[in-house]
């Protein structure tokens, strides 16, 4: 280009540039005077963030808001009639079926008033121990509580140590929200942010190694029958796995933490991180920094699912972190003292108790159906909100949880006015929860049968539902 030609084309740069902005200020002007971005609808609201400042579109009328109508009637607290109660139970609970040991407790939830009481004083409580290891746990910790599992680098040996931080359902690989409830940390997100961190600090090549010591004491309980952890039942219990402990297969891994680790070190090589060797299992150093964490769901939307679904696994889990949170050895001793100290403090009622597990699973648990009442009235009362989500969780009769496809048979009103935990062992069936009856009464109530012949398996289940739901059909309060 000659140099004439490029002097004229910087003057016209010049000219359009100045030009430029002084259209752009002369276009600011105008929409100040004029208020254009909003005639041009550039600044209307968003129907995702503000829905309700949305105006119809032209030719649309919109009725004005009503306030919608009462769909269930407010009730008056009524005492319970125990001479109603026993009434619409006592054909039930007698039936042959539910074996040779029966234990039935009915009280108003109100004020724990008992109304109704029948059969043994202590019984095998099945997945029923549930309440009282969420009880503990959300007490001692509290419903917003996460549980952090953290990737630490010690300075001196440059070694990435994958610490368990005991996240009952950490998974392998990112599960997208909408499939899944509670959302769930994974470890693909955690070898991600640790890459991202490890290249910052200018390091490629890294060991790694996985720490467990959160937890102690033996991995399956000595209480437990020994078929259960090789049959699949459960999964030796640990401060650090994916899946709930469980391999790829859905197959039960003899150890879970070393099975997590390895999934932990493959998603780093996946994030072009070279990791020398295979993970072992250490004690993090003290002073080592910490690279990257994930976290867990709130607690209390991890006892709901726990309670809905009766996870053996997550509650086992669960009991261990009452012992953390005590300051106890986290172990199964250590868990069922702390469990009894907390519960204690709260006010249930432990008489007789004998408590080897956090998840029912030991036929050597004991306890009263007081125990079980008593769990569910300080969870419901006014004196101890966290633990409200123990009975707000409980599954739901005939619509979620281990309830979802039961209640087919007695007093139709049973679905939707029962919320229960439910307890399975072979031979031991039992429900415990809440139940509002016609009249709006709420009670409390237990039924737990734990002498049950196999060949009565399916009659004695349906029983204790029938038990229930006759409490959903009875009007027991007091004229």
């Amino acid at each position: 280009m000659a140099a004439g030609d490029r002097s004229h084309s910087g003057r016209w740069l010049r000219r359009s540039g100045a030009t430029s902005v002084i259209l752009v200020l002369v276009l600011a002007g105008l929409a100040y005077q004029f208020d254009l971005g909003r005639r041009l609808g550039l600044d209307a609201p968003s129907p995702v963030t503000e829905p309700s400042e949305v105006a119809p579109p032209p030719g649309l009328t919109l009725p004005s808001p009503t306030t919608a109508p009462v769909v269930a009637a407010e009730t008056s607290d009524r005492d319970a009639a125990p001479r109603m109660v026993r009434r619409a139970l006592s054909g039930l609970v007698s039936d042959k079926k539910l074996g040779r040991r029966v234990s039935v407790a009915v009280s108003q939830l109100a004020d724990g008033r008992s109304v109704y009481r029948t059969g043994a004083g202590l019984v095998t409580p099945a997945s029923t121990m549930k309440l009282l290891t969420s009880a503990a746990v959300m007490e001692r910790l509290g419903p917003d509580h996460r549980f952090r599992t953290t990737v630490l680098l010690e300075p001196r040996s440059g070694r990435v140590v994958l610490v368990g931080g005991g996240d009952p359902f950490l998974e392998r690989a990112q599960v997208p929200r909408d499939d899944t409830y509670p959302v769930r940390a994974d470890l693909n997100t955690l070898a991600e942010a640790t890459a991202i961190a490890l290249k910052e600090r200018g390091r490629t090549t890294v060991r790694v190694s996985y720490d467990t010591s959160l937890f102690s004491g033996p991995a399956a309980s000595p209480a437990w029958e020994a078929s259960y952890v090789p049959d699949d039942v459960v999964t030796p219990v640990s401060a650090l796995w994916t899946n709930e402990g469980r391999t790829r297969s859905g197959s039960v891994a003899s150890d879970p933490a070393a099975v997590a680790a390895q999934s932990f070190a493959k998603a780093l090589a996946r994030q072009r991180v070279v990791v020398l060797g295979e993970p072992r299992p250490t004690k993090a150093a003290a002073g080592a920094d910490e690279l990257a964490a994930v976290e867990s769901a709130p607690l209390e939307q991890i006892v709901e699912r726990v309670l809905q679904v009766s996870d053996n696994e997550a509650s086992e889990v669960l009991f261990r972190h009452v012992a953390v949170a005590a300051g106890r050895r986290a172990s199964f001793a250590g868990a069922s003292q702390a469990v009894r100290s907390v519960l204690d403090r709260v006010g249930v009622d432990l008489s007789g108790a004998r408590i080897f597990d956090g998840s029912g699973l030991s036929r050597k648990n004991r306890l009263a159906p007081e125990t079980l009442l008593s769990v569910i009235e300080v969870s419901s009362g006014d004196e101890h909100p966290s633990l409200r989500p123990v009975v707000t969780g409980l599954p739901v009769a005939g619509f979620n949880g281990s309830l979802a496809y039961r209640f087919e048979t007695g007093d139709k009103r049973g679905p939707g006015r029962v919320r229960a935990k439910t307890g399975t062992l072979t031979g031991v069936h039992g429900l415990a929860g809440v139940v509002t009856d016609l009249e709006g009464t709420e009670l409390a109530f237990v039924a737990l049968a734990d002498r049950v012949k196999v060949a009565n398996t399916l009659d004695a289940r349906a029983l204790l539902d029938e038990v229930a739901a006759a409490l959903a059909g009875c009007a027991c309060g007091t004229t």
